[in-house]
């Protein structure tokens, strides 16, 4: 287990009386590709949120290797523990196609543009240069130029047609089993969710995890 949300509550700070969050637990894994599933409000990319470290819960915790995330502080779990992956891609949009995956973290930018199939030709074109899909893969080779163990995706197809959705599904199912990430993704797309080991459906405010019922969580999503 690399990650564990432990009886997280969440409410709004203008509806304290509201609960987005009740009592949600959930462990996570290496080398596993989990899809989280809701409707609109339903408090999913809350729930991303706090695993990625941008807020505190109410009450209970977020655990990285077994240890509060509070006690080496958020700045750090964002900086080390996790990274992240938007649907709005979040690029530089002065930089090119090379210096964004820089700005991830370490590792060799041109390996990760391969890996992620960004032609030679474009490593040094402006990002703002390339088609929402390429702008996807270099997100994703931003996330994963850092040596973080999870990797964490907010609708990362939602700006996609079918075809560039269907590969980047294989692109992040490959960063699970093939790369050995923790990868965790909040989605509307039964396409993407259907390919992930196990989907988390949240209700109301309660998280159902339940592998052996993945498909049953997906006809009710």
């Amino acid at each position: 287990m690399i990650l564990e949300a432990k009886n997280i509550l969440y409410s709004y700070k203008s509806k304290r009386d509201k609960n987005v969050l009740n009592n949600v637990s959930a462990t996570f894994e290496e080398s596993t590709f989990y899809a989280i599933v809701g409707s609109s409000g339903s408090g999913k990319t809350t729930f991303l949120s706090l695993l990625a470290g941008l807020d505190n819960p109410v009450s209970g915790s977020i655990l990285y290797s077994g240890e509060d995330i509070r006690k080496k502080g958020l700045n750090y779990h964002r900086r080390h523990n996790v990274s992240l992956v938007f649907q709005n891609y979040n690029l530089i949009d002065y930089l090119t196609t090379e210096e964004n995956v820089k700005l991830g973290g370490t590792k060799n930018a041109e390996d990760l543009l391969q890996k992620v199939s960004i032609p030679r030709e474009d490593w040094k074109r402006n990002v703002l240069q390339l088609s929402g899909g390429q702008q996807q893969r270099v997100a994703i080779a931003r996330a994963l130029a850092s040596e973080a163990k999870v990797l964490l995706a907010d609708e990362p197809t939602g700006n996609l047609d079918e075809d560039t959705a269907r590969e980047i599904i294989e692109l992040i199912k490959k960063t699970a089993h093939e790369l050995g990430k923790c990868v965790i993704v909040v989605t509307h797309s039964k396409q993407l969710a259907e390919e992930a080991d196990v989907v988390l459906a949240i209700n109301q405010g309660i998280l159902h995890e339940q592998e052996c019922l993945k498909e049953n969580l997906l006809e009710k999503f």
